[in-house]
């Protein structure tokens, strides 16, 4: 079962396309990785599927509706994105930040709310962030930074969550505080996650299904165990490489085959 698909997505820049007649349906209440390598399509087809890039043809579907239809805050009660990197005004506190997660809640009728107050201290609560609500954004450390953007997401209260690249620019220690959440989150709230991730042995901890992508094509999909191979690694990264059992979760874990050698001294 599926709440957001794509269904022949076509999209280019300029005279380039990046998107080639491409079809998918995302698992409801599953966390989706895509990966690939730079410049396949990942963030473009994460894009699209926010409705922030206009295809040249097809279309994606809301629950069976085309988004192209949609109105930008119908949208916005049912999908929220974290686009890569997203910077915020100077000044602006976390509370601040967090609240604009309501806006499509907001209208001249209706202001804010008992409600809107409660979704945004559970956004805060989940993330661990009450304390830093004064604080301001640009004051942050990296992994408190990316957890203020995710609670501000968590405060729309949408069903599906999209994320690109939600580890970039954190160490080890951090990126995998983030997606410990995102897991917590998908596993007590069956929020509906899709996210961009470089590291392959991660993607296949967190995730429930992967989409590896190709030139702007879906190359292989599925469950992490049918998916990683080496034959699709090699076909994707161009990369030689064994695929073993991850020692501490069971999933697949790639070695890659580099050019190293060893030396002898003396």
């Amino acid at each position: 079962m599926s709440l957001l698909m794509a269904d022949k997505l076509t999209v280019s820049y300029g005279d380039s396309p990046v998107l080639h007649n491409l079809s998918l349906a995302i698992p409801k209440g599953e966390i989706t990785v895509l990966i690939g390598s730079n410049g396949c399509g990942k963030s473009t087809l994460l894009r699209s599927l926010a409705r922030l890039i206009k295809p040249q043809s097809g279309s994606v579907l809301l629950d069976g509706s085309d988004m192209a239809r949609l109105s930008t805050k119908s949208i916005a009660k049912r999908l929220a994105i974290l686009p890569q990197g997203p910077t915020a005004p100077e000044g602006l506190t976390v509370l601040q930040l967090v609240k604009q997660g309501r806006y499509p809640y907001q209208s001249w009728l209706q202001q804010w709310s008992r409600d809107d107050e409660e979704a945004v201290k559970s956004a805060l609560q989940a993330t661990g962030m009450e304390s830093l609500a004064e604080r301001s954004v640009a004051a942050l450390s990296g992994g408190q930074r990316q957890r203020a953007w995710i609670a501000m997401t968590l405060a729309q209260q949408t069903e599906i969550i999209l994320l690109d690249e939600p580890t970039t620019y954190l160490d080890l220690a951090h990126g995998i505080d983030v997606l410990d959440l995102l897991y917590e989150l998908n596993k007590t709230e069956l929020r509906t996650i899709v996210m961009v991730l470089h590291d392959i042995n991660l993607a296949c901890r967190y995730a429930d299904h992967i989409i590896a992508m190709k030139d702007g094509q879906i190359e292989a999909q599925g469950r992490p165990n049918a998916v990683i191979t080496p034959a699709m690694i090699e076909s994707v990264f161009h990369l030689p490489c064994q695929v073993v059992s991850d020692p501490l979760y069971g999933t697949p874990m790639i070695v890659p085959q580099g050019k190293r050698r060893v030396y002898k001294i003396g």
